[in-house]
């Protein structure tokens, strides 16, 4: 995901969106949700919630207070259950969620959403006694259990568990944090959602939403970037408060249960998550911002020259290069495009990726109210995954194609570890989407016909790279200091803009000035709000990934079912483990150095063109 959605018959309350058809992309497709259920009104949707609710009831009976004194046969019938109803529970959750994203401003979408959020959240509130309660039972019992040879196999849930027991609250506090969910975080985040899809921006006459708006400021015509971008700076301004409170409210809700909890710092529950060490992720962290002058401060020196400029504005930073040949590109060759590199990789590849095309799992239109940025939802294990794009025929539109797609695959191989091993921490979960932007990458690199063309290439590949690193490393010490200084009391929007421009300075470096609107682009991010401190995993995933793919480079042989393996691990091996067969470390503070190295060596040819 950049920046983590739902034939005939009886006529639904509503389909999907109408189709995009033709225009100057070829044919875009939309979602086909039939495959979750029919329509938000299909009796298949009251009788899943139905089970549900019975299901949840059955387990709270079953295992309530008795969960120590099973054996190993009887907690292996318990983590089916338990499995069978987060399935059940993540595909109403998936079918609504995708419904509501591909048009946040419709009402009655919305309000299936909301309904279905509420449903589950009551539902599975009974359920919240279960990891309260393992984590109860003596070590010496759990090993004991896991000794049993079907059960063995769900460690991982058991230990990630028990590494929470040091910050659980009491059962009952457990539960009213469970039923108060709906109306926390996730009511923050839809009134975010609602209000980003809602803004309209006037860029020369027209007006657009904010994908549209933003993708402007990749136009040649420098006139139109800086219009795109003093407008978008004026509108944010314009909702500066309601973005504010946003983040004042969600950052005081996590200082709040940080506290509650006992955990150490803000970032403490993320990393948890992410099954990573903090030590690691500030390894991280320190070698990318070490390496801010020899990445990006070089590179944007570099296209200030390009571009013939005194000084680079923010509507320059992902402005095509003056050879750049302008051309819009056809959904029929971005879908061969990145079939043919991840063939070229691997036929296996290919062949999963196909059906996203072909079957109606991917929605690529831009349509109003529809969420900006784009994502892969894996949905249910029983099912498949739906990668949502906002397709508007450029080079980089090309580039998340294969980066939504890798992560598509990497969720079909792993759904064979069921539902709740599948899901990978986000810091693994960016590993196949940022290769498969590597493979279209060498696809094309390859390909080049010319030296202007393969010096094109390369820039975009270096601006993605620093866009995936420097920049969510810039976002992440942006949180970081949001969250500090959110703890000595209420952030006005001003504060907030001075905490965003302080590390875009650094982050970007000298060939850069920044108009004063560019203060409030902070506001529309919606990892910030969605996921607080999840944009370190880019830099994870594409420092990973840089590795992985000189290991590839050095010792092909067997390097495909090296990878195979490690994508249908899912979320069933720590990130130690998984990395092992490659000879790599990620606990190595040096491991990232090799990652950084391969984007100094693309900027070092570039200078080498001059």
């Amino acid at each position: 995901m950049r920046f983590s959605m739902p034939g005939f018959g009886p006529k639904p309350v509503f389909d999907a969106a109408p189709a995009s058809g033709g225009g100057e992309f070829g044919d875009l497709p939309d979602w086909d949700l039939t495959d979750l259920y029919p329509a938000t009104d299909a009796p298949e949707v009251k009788r899943d919630l139905d089970w549900l609710e019975e299901a949840c009831n059955s387990f709270a009976h079953d295992y309530e207070g008795k969960l120590a004194d099973l054996d190993g046969d009887g907690m292996y019938e318990c983590i089916l259950r338990n499995e069978r109803i987060s399935q059940v529970a993540g595909r109403l959750g998936s079918f609504a969620g995708l419904l509501y994203y591909q048009n946040t401003v419709d009402g009655e979408r919305a309000k299936f959403y909301s309904d279905i959020q509420d449903k589950i959240t009551n539902f599975t509130a009974p359920l919240v006694f279960f990891s309260l309660e393992v984590n109860r039972i003596p070590e010496e019992k759990i090993e004991q259990v896991l000794t049993h040879p079907d059960l063995s196999r769900y460690r991982p849930i058991f230990e990630r568990m028990r590494k929470m027991r040091p910050y659980q609250l009491s059962d009952e506090l457990e539960r009213y944090e469970h039923d108060m969910s709906v109306v926390g975080a996730s009511a923050w985040n839809k009134l975010f959602d609602e209000t980003v899809a809602d803004l309209k921006f006037e860029v020369n006459g027209e007006e657009l939403g904010i994908e549209a708006a933003t993708t402007l400021m990749t136009e040649p015509d420098r006139a139109v970037r800086e219009a795109a971008a003093r407008e978008i700076g004026k509108v944010l301004g314009e909702n500066k408060k309601i973005f504010a409170r946003v983040h004042n409210t969600l950052a005081k809700m996590g200082e709040i249960e940080d506290k509650w909890r006992g955990m150490p710092t803000p970032q403490t529950g993320r990393h948890l998550s992410n099954d990573v060490e903090p030590e690691v992720v500030q390894a991280l962290r320190d070698a990318v911002v070490a390496a801010y002058p020899k990445l990006s401060h070089r590179y944007y020196e570099l296209k200030r020259g390009w571009l013939g400029l005194d000084k680079l504005q923010v509507w320059d930073r992902n402005a095509p290069l003056p050879l750049e040949e302008k051309r819009v590109i056809g959904w029929d060759e971005a879908k061969e495009t990145v079939l043919e590199a991840y063939a070229g990789f691997d036929e296996r590849m290919a062949g999963i990726a196909a059906p996203f095309f072909d079957c109606g799992w991917i929605d690529a239109g831009v349509k109003p109210g529809k969420a900006p940025g784009a994502f892969a939802h894996p949905t249910v294990t029983d099912a498949h995954p739906y990668v949502m794009l906002n397709y508007l025929g450029k080079q980089r539109d090309v580039m998340t194609l294969a980066h939504e797609l890798g992560h598509g695959v990497h969720q079909v191989l792993a759904a064979d570890q069921g539902e709740l091993l599948s899901s990978t921490p986000l810091t693994l979960a960016e590993t196949a989407s940022v290769f498969g932007e590597m493979l279209t990458f060498q696809k094309l690199l390859k390909g080049a016909s010319s030296q202007a063309e393969r010096k094109v290439l390369l820039a975009g590949k270096v601006e993605d790279m620093i866009n995936t690193v420097v920049r969510q490393i810039a976002f992440y010490d942006f949180e970081c200091k949001l969250h500090e200084a959110r703890k000595g009391g209420e952030l006005p929007p001003e504060a907030i803009n001075e905490i965003w421009m302080s590390v875009q300075g650094e982050s970007l470096g000298p060939a850069f000035e920044f108009m004063p609107e560019y203060e409030t682009y902070w506001s529309y991010i919606p990892h910030f709000v969605h996921s607080p401190f999840y944009v370190y995993a880019y830099a994870f995933g594409d420092g990973l990934v840089n590795a992985l793919y000189a290991a590839f480079e050095e010792s092909p042989e067997g390097f495909q079912e090296k990878y195979f393996d490690m994508l249908k691990a899912g979320g069933s091996k720590h990130h130690t483990e998984l990395l092992k067969p490659f000879g790599l470390d990620a606990s190595d503070p040096k491991f990232w150095d090799k990652g950084l190295s391969m984007i100094s060596g693309f900027i070092d040819e570039l200078e080498a063109m001059e």
